[in-house]
């Protein structure tokens, strides 16, 4: 487990409250480890999931959701992009390049668009 990963793991553990002995329960439950550091790519994965899916992440109003912020930088990192390209790519088609700022719909038709764009990658 890479230090970013587990510095974003900690964070949602702090936003969300958690005590350690309720934190360490998740884990288990999610990944079957009771330290981050155990923790495999796909059990990450899983757990992020999960955490995505409390109340305290799900976006009021037409506001991007984290799901669909997290599932936009999976597909920017399969496409090989750096934070450079990627924000020039969506202030180009996109007319803004602050993620933060989008609703879910634009987050949904930049999802369609970068996998639009993964699916012709692969196909060369």
């Amino acid at each position: 487990m890479d230090n970013k990963k587990l510095a974003v793991i900690h964070i949602v553990k702090k936003e969300l409250s958690l005590t350690d002995e309720e934190y360490r329960n998740i884990l288990e439950r999610i990944a079957c480890v009771r330290s981050s550091k155990d923790l495999t790519d796909s059990q990450f994965h899983k757990l992020m999931r999960y955490f995505v899916r409390t109340l305290h992440y799900r976006v009021t109003g037409k506001g991007i959701t984290l799901r669909q912020k997290y599932y936009i930088k999976q597909i920017k990192k399969n496409l090989g992009w750096d934070e450079s390209h990627f924000r020039n790519y969506i202030n180009k088609y996109f007319h803004n390049c602050d993620l933060d700022t989008y609703s879910k719909h634009d987050a949904s038709n930049l999802i369609v668009a970068l996998n639009k764009i993964l699916r012709s990658q692969r196909s060369t």
